[in-house]
């Protein structure tokens, strides 16, 4: 049951990145737009979508999955201030809670290893 639980907690950690990536391209001129009106230059954009996919899939299938780990960890932190910091909203303290939870999991997940089920088991 124990890898079966870690496969699916990479799975459901993973394909929120994955899905992200995946949206900002389709609605690349929405999100750029948006970066900029924060301060982010959207020139970024190209760099976070790359990020996003080719992480959210590291995660999913465990290749390497703790420096994918860490660097969707920081990502999410710096997102969470950048763009989820106005605590007068109750959305967005929301999503930067949600942010912040996330980073958690990745945490314990850079922490703990992908376990068995998992491209990293499969190359030891």
């Amino acid at each position: 049951m124990k890898n079966i639980t870690e496969l699916a907690g990479r799975i459901l950690l993973g394909t929120i990145f994955l899905m992200a990536g995946i949206n900002k391209i389709g609605g690349y001129e929405g999100t750029a737009g948006y970066m900029d009106s924060v301060g982010v230059p959207g020139s970024l954009l190209p760099i976070v979508i790359i990020l996003e996919i080719v992480g959210g899939l590291m995660v999913i299938t465990g290749f390497k999955v703790k420096w994918a780990a860490y660097a969707l960890a920081g990502f999410t932190i710096v997102a969470a201030v950048i763009f989820h910091s106005n605590f007068a909203d109750q959305m967005q303290s929301i999503l930067f809670m949600k942010n912040l939870s996330i980073a958690g999991g990745l945490l314990l997940l850079a922490t703990y290893g992908s376990g068995k089920l998992s491209v990293d088991s499969k190359l030891k």
